[in-house]
């Protein structure tokens, strides 16, 4: 199994505690009014499995995680995407560590490190990566812009 690593850095106008809770801690109801593609979010067992489900007809049906951790007092959250259609035949898993930290302007931060575990000799081209991360930050850009609208929203 093979492993590339990737980090990314976006920034934000809103504060790194409503963007956590936004993204990780209320994800669950909050990604499926925001996000058309997604049907819901199912919680598997102990509740570190999740399973977001997607709209028929679209490119991907599911995706499912496993949560490692959720520390809301130092705004982290490690998990791995462990099945679904986007891991193809060529990945095993992908881990996301993510850090929300505070910046000089009263917003924040998102620093994210993702790790590609591949199956095999296979080596991720930087393109797959470039499109995984651009979804993700539609995803991010579509919270931001609802708490952006919406100031009293995890405040």
């Amino acid at each position: 199994m093979g492993l590339t690593t990737y980090t990314h850095e976006a920034t934000s106008t809103v504060s790194p505690t409503r963007l956590f809770k936004a993204l990780v801690v209320d994800a669950d109801n909050l990604i499926p009014k925001l996000m058309p593609n997604v049907k819901n979010v199912e919680t598997e067992g102990d509740g570190s499995i999740k399973k977001m489900n997607f709209v028929e007809g679209g490119p991907i049906k599911y995706l499912k995680h496993k949560i490692h951790a959720i520390d809301d007092k130092n705004l982290v959250t490690k998990y791995s995407l462990i099945e679904g259609d986007v891991l193809g035949d060529k990945l095993e898993s992908i881990t996301y560590d993510i850090k929300f930290e505070a910046a000089g302007n009263g917003g924040c931060v998102c620093k994210t490190k993702t790790e590609y575990h591949t199956k095999g000799d296979y080596v991720l081209k930087e393109e797959e990566h470039n499109e995984g991360k651009k979804q993700a930050m539609e995803l991010f850009k579509a919270v931001e812009d609802y708490l952006l609208a919406n100031p009293s929203v995890y405040a």
